[in-house]
């Protein structure tokens, strides 16, 4: 009997075609996101799982699954799968480690200068026809010159660094995971958290979410961030405080927010809200937001989807499969 491959997202013809020579694929046709009980019940007898960001996987869900034996999951950021749960239930969770990494660093970038120069604004002043030809608005904040703040030197803040150093600005940075004697590229300057808030004209967190780094630019961080500074979140929604991110727009100590990610995405919280703060979305010009497309680059969303396809056979076949996160007991290989 075939071993059974759930994919609760829609995905490129070219990897249900190539899964289909190992496996019956459970596909979502849809561009939809299903429901927890509708993937649960899909996945009831499945053997794999390509799971994506809405997805959470926890205890209770393994449980609900036991015939389980490996979790691919097309993305980087986990915090959203237990790997405790899924290890103790000797399932297999891999992730895509490097392939969003560029894309959302582009994607970075791009609401850095979407939101410092106005560039939402003007393509509503142009399509509201009362354009009529150049005057002196919508004056803006350009990058050359600039101090630019990253928080956490991971890839993807290694990946923005590296481009924004050719944009002529000055890179601070923070990072409690790299040694203290580790040069990320010459002329960028290591410092404390508070010096960075202070002297940035872009603030960019771009950290994983764990209890740690929970609200880490909260209230009382974001009133010693630089007066007039520009605060863009690609990270994890739940690292800033959305609503303190509104007090500090109204108040005016920040000049902008941009994001693309968002507190209600993070499935970790018990207390995560359901939606983000409508006060905030009102914010329309000071403020600029996508849904969640870091990655969402037509020939990069392919291979990652082909990566984790990849990953799904080689843990179905008995091997340790690309991009693993835990370490399990191999296990027989699964006869197609």
């Amino acid at each position: 009997m075939k071993p059974r491959i759930v994919i609760t997202h829609w995905v490129h013809s070219e990897i249900i075609d190539f899964l289909e020579k190992y496996a019956t694929v459970i596909p979502n046709v849809t561009r939809l996101t299903l429901s927890r009980e509708e993937i649960l019940y899909r996945a009831k007898d499945a053997d794999a799982i390509m799971a994506f960001m809405p997805d959470s996987i926890d205890a209770a869900f393994l449980e609900a699954c036991p015939q389980l034996k490996m979790v691919a999951a097309a993305l980087k950021g986990y915090d959203n799968f237990d790997v405790k749960a899924c290890t103790r239930q000797n399932v297999w969770l891999t992730i895509a480690p490097d392939l969003l990494t560029v894309p959302t660093a582009e994607l970075t970038i791009a609401l850095m200068l979407g939101l410092a120069r106005h560039v939402l604004a003007g393509d509503k002043h142009i399509r509201s026809g009362l354009f009529k030809g150049w005057r002196p608005e919508l004056y803006g904040k350009g990058l050359a010159g600039s101090t630019v703040g990253i928080i956490g030197m991971g890839m993807l803040g290694k990946a923005v660094a590296k481009r924004l150093v050719a944009f002529d600005m000055e890179v601070l940075y923070v990072d409690d995971v790299a040694p203290e004697s580790e040069e990320v590229y010459p002329g960028m300057r290591r410092t404390t958290l508070e010096t960075l808030l202070a002297e940035s004209d872009f603030i960019l967190p771009l950290l994983p979410y764990t209890e740690r780094t929970h609200h880490l630019l909260n209230q009382d961080r974001l009133s010693r961030v630089k007066p007039g500074a520009f605060l863009v979140n690609t990270g994890r929604g739940s690292v800033v405080d959305e609503i303190a991110v509104l007090a500090a727009l109204e108040s005016g100590h920040l000049a902008g927010y941009a994001a693309d990610v968002y507190e209600m995405e993070d499935w970790l919280r018990p207390d995560k809200p359901s939606r983000i703060p409508f006060a905030l979305l009102a914010k329309e010009d000071k403020t600029l937001f996508t849904p969640h497309i870091g990655s969402a680059v037509k020939d990069i969303r392919l291979q990652i989807e082909y990566y984790c396809a990849q990953s799904i056979v080689e843990a179905l076949s008995g091997r340790v499969p690309q991009g693993a996160v835990n370490q399990i007991v191999l296990r027989t290989p699964v006869a197609a």
